[in-house]
């Protein structure tokens, strides 16, 4: 299906003109940035000059003379019968996916519709910020560049967050890392040693669960109740009694791949279980910022539990491509997860510390546009494979970047075997259970894509669906 962009869209996205100066210019200069922002991609087709003209109040000559500079500059081309169209000046580079730790190998669709990536596109005017931020690496340039625990003003703009969420934190409590994983293996190698008991959710993000396991972990699984929406706190105590782990890995908020939310009661019940049983508290905040329909009037996991230790990310809430994220601990664990760190690496790179900085200062969390696409995408996407999949089914989450599916039957490999064979990629449900083998009945399905690839992704997943089902 054909990617275009009315022009009263086109209008909004670029803004007023310029009272003075050149309007061209100002005009391609404007459809360049939303190129390079990913808010306009490869291939979109542009307004015909004479709607664009309309729209935007210019002249029909301002108008090709603006298409005409983007077309020199290499970010559009005009094609016969077809428009203007965008371009990426030597193409979308590909393979910028979310790796994922179980992805059943030799399956990987080159060119087709990559659906194991939970992360979206980054947020929109990123390139103007580390623009902006690039003007004041001079700041940090006159010494050698290693900011172990990350540059101040990120670590003081992550303090005031927590503190404005009701957990009052201070600069000396944050250590900035390169992701979220790198927190969660930070904290393991500070806490955990081979043959350690760890408690994890029955299932889990795979490359947190591959991260504990290359550390000798031994997994000792929660309980969920029947319908699988919560923790039974009670069945898990008693499971704790018997198996004392050491510490607890736990997804409070839009939990990776159900999409559990965790409300105030059962916070309060796990964090009194913690302290019971002296466990530390592992806690992976990454989709916490990730509410898409009312925001959850719940306290974060450390202000029922002091002790425990939160790992954040600006992965799926800003970009990928930023690789911070973070570490915010009791000042009496700090010392030990930071030294542990530098058996890792030695530091984030500052320039990105200083764009995630200004980033959480300006938009805490997703803006109002963002929100209302994802959650829209969500809901595209689970009408569109319930109609193609009969028997699917799945629980609408609150939040989140992905839908977790149950199948018919035990089939969630072969299905990801058969989709790739359609130019699908896809990440079988085995990847999350504890040992790798579990799961077959399930499959994660994220919708940050394009809507056009999530509704061929839903036709595809239908031609598979049909096939099984012939099968038997």
């Amino acid at each position: 299906m054909e990617r275009r962009i009315g022009a009263n869209a086109l209008a909004r996205l670029v803004g007023p003109p310029p009272e003075r100066g050149s309007a061209y210019a100002w005009l391609s200069d404007r459809i360049e940035r939303l190129v390079a922002d990913g808010r306009l991609t490869h291939d979109t087709r542009l307004p015909s000059e004479r709607d664009a003209a309309v729209a935007l109040g210019l002249s029909r000559t301002t108008v090709t003379h603006g298409y005409a500079l983007l077309r020199e500059r290499g970010f559009a081309e005009a094609r016969r019968g077809s428009g203007t169209r965008v371009r990426i000046p030597g193409g979308p580079v590909s393979g910028g996916g979310e790796p994922v730790s179980g992805v059943l190998g030799g399956f990987d669709a080159q060119g087709g519709i990559n659906l194991t990536n939970t992360a979206p596109a980054a947020v929109g005017g990123l390139a103007e910020r580390f623009a902006e931020a690039s003007r004041h690496l001079a700041a940090y340039t006159h010494e050698g560049g290693y900011f172990r625990d990350g540059v101040p003003d990120l670590r003081d703009a992550l303090a005031e967050r927590y503190t404005a969420r009701g957990v009052p934190t201070t600069p000396h409590q944050i250590l900035v890392t390169t992701g979220a994983l790198a927190g969660v293996a930070a904290t393991a190698l500070a806490f955990v040693s081979p043959g350690d008991a760890v408690a994890v959710e029955p299932s889990g993000y795979p490359n947190s669960l591959a991260s504990l396991r290359s550390r000798g972990a031994r997994f000792v699984p929660a309980v969920e109740s029947d319908d699988e929406r919560r923790l039974d706190v009670r069945a898990t105590a008693e499971t704790f009694t018997r198996r004392a782990p050491k510490a607890m890995l736990v997804i409070p908020d839009f939990h990776n791949p159900t999409g559990r939310f965790m409300g105030e009661e059962d916070r309060h019940d796990l964090a009194r279980l913690w302290a019971k049983h002296g466990i530390v508290g592992i806690v992976d905040e990454t989709l916490a910022d990730l509410w898409l329909d009312a925001e959850p009037r719940v306290r974060p996991m450390a202000a029922f539990a002091p002790e425990c230790i939160t790992v954040g990310s600006a992965s799926k809430t800003y970009w990928g491509g930023l690789r911070l994220g973070w570490v915010r601990a009791p000042r009496r664990y700090i010392g030990a997860i930071a030294s542990a760190r530098v058996t890792l690496d030695l530091g984030a790179p500052v320039l990105e510390q200083i764009v995630l900085a200004g980033l959480l200062r300006d938009q805490s969390g997703l803006d109002d546009e963002r929100r209302a696409e994802l959650a829209g995408r969500r809901i595209l996407l689970r009408d569109a494979i319930a109609r193609a999949c009969p028997g699917w089914s799945c629980d609408l989450p609150d939040g989140g970047l992905s839908l977790w599916w149950r199948l018919p039957g035990a089939q969630s490999s072969e299905i990801v075997r058969r989709a790739a064979l359609r130019g699908l990629t896809l990440t079988p449900g085995s990847a999350f259970s504890l040992d790798g083998r579990g799961l077959e009945g399930r499959l994660r399905t994220p919708f940050t894509l394009a809507e056009d690839d999530l509704r061929r992704a839903a036709d595809v997943l239908g031609e598979v669906n049909a096939s099984l089902a012939s099968r038997t």
